[in-house]
């Protein structure tokens, strides 16, 4: 994997770049959508490519161990084969899903003790574990396993699990250096920064994780129900150690909001379950405003779904016609609705980086910022 950074912002840490893997191009700042297990839900793989004009997307390394299970995905020659997905693939390490099992888990130096949601049978993750499953998959960005804890936090806890994170990272990058990729390309493997809400912890963190110098890093750990503001501190914090030279990825994060926020702050890839999740029940988020599309104001309304769009979905279907769908609970609005917000997402980080070439992101942020969370 190779990034380049192209220009930064004069008045503040956003940066335009590319990220290079085996399958292709990644254009920074981006927002990669979240195909759980397999599938960005409701969404066929030719729309995500032609239509949301997506450059990558995630797989879950919890989900897909579970289902379909790896000797199924490794038979097919790996998830871009299983799931007919030429571009590049990011899967995370399963930590975090271990960490939402709650009393389903036991955290121990070795690894995690988890119970299936599935079916209730127990399974065992260690850090080699992970970078097993994560080479059977075969994503081109694979995520060291970690520890994410909840929030609020006690601090002796944040300090010792972000020092058994550090531990966990050690191994990971063991087996993962003493074993090579399935399927004839390389992988790129990301340490994540810990440390909850403590600025201290998390300047710790990012210190340790960049010795690693690995080709990125991620942050994780946030989004878990901290006030945006402390989100924004500990990105902050981290962005000030972390190397210049090589892509940040955001887990988990967030609204339109924030993700213009964190740009600002230096950060280059984002991914999250909103936009899709959000679309299945009505939410859809516009260069205008965020819009309930239940609301009976919309049902005669004949207007495209984002008067500033530039996606077929904006242009080819009303207000009204997606209102309807809802209402009638055909599965088309869910789909449309999808569509629309995914492709909203991706807009919005490439107006981002059009604005970081063209010098003025700074203003436009801020612009942009006060529009974005507007109810309509």
């Amino acid at each position: 994997m190779k990034f380049h950074l192209e220009k930064s912002d004069p008045l503040s840490k956003a940066r335009a770049g590319s990220i290079t893997t085996a399958h292709g191009e990644i254009k920074t700042p981006i927002f990669m959508p979240v195909g759980t297990a397999g599938t960005v839900k409701g969404v066929h793989q030719h729309e995500l490519k032609n239509d949301t004009k997506a450059q990558i997307i995630l797989g879950n390394t919890y989900h897909l161990y579970l289902r379909p299970q790896l000797p199924v995905i490794q038979n097919a020659g790996g998830l871009h084969k299983f799931i007919n997905w030429d571009r590049p693939l990011l899967t995370d390490s399963g930590g975090y899903q271990v960490y939402s099992l709650g009393n389903n888990r036991k955290i121990e130096e070795s690894g995690v003790t988890f119970k299936s949601h599935i079916d209730g049978s127990s399974h065992v993750f260690t850090p080699e574990y992970a970078m097993d499953i994560q080479r059977v998959i075969g994503a081109d960005i694979i995520m060291a396993f970690d520890e994410c804890t909840p929030y609020p936090c006690d601090y002796r806890y944040a300090k010792r699990s972000m020092h058994m994170t550090h531990r966990w990272l050690k191994r990971c990058c063991d087996r993962f250096d003493e074993t090579e990729g399935l399927y004839g390309f390389d992988q790129t493997l990301f340490p994540i920064v810990q440390g909850s809400t403590y600025k201290n912890l998390r300047r710790q963190s990012a210190e340790a994780i960049a010795e690693f110098d690995r080709p990125g890093n991620a942050i994780g750990g946030l989004s878990v129900g901290e006030p945006a503001e402390e989100m924004y501190a500990m990105t902050e914090v981290v962005t000030e150690v972390l190397p210049w030279d090589k892509p940040r990825y955001l887990m988990g994060v967030g609204t339109p909001i924030n993700i213009l926020e964190n740009i600002a702050l230096g950060i280059d890839m984002f991914d999250c379950v909103m936009p899709t999740r959000n679309a299945r029940n009505g939410q859809l988020f516009t260069s205008e405003g965020i819009i309930n599309i239940k609301n009976k104001k919309w049902e005669d309304d004949y207007s495209p779904l984002d008067p500033n769009g530039d996606s077929y979905v904006d242009s080819a279907y009303s207000k009204a016609y997606v209102k309807h769908l809802f209402k009638a609970n055909e599965m088309l609005g869910k789909q449309i609705a999808t569509l629309h917000n995914i492709r909203f997402y991706l807009w919005l980080v490439e107006q981002a980086r059009n604005h970081i070439l063209a010098g003025d992101f700074y203003d436009w942020k801020n612009k942009m910022v006060k529009i974005l969370g507007q109810k309509l």
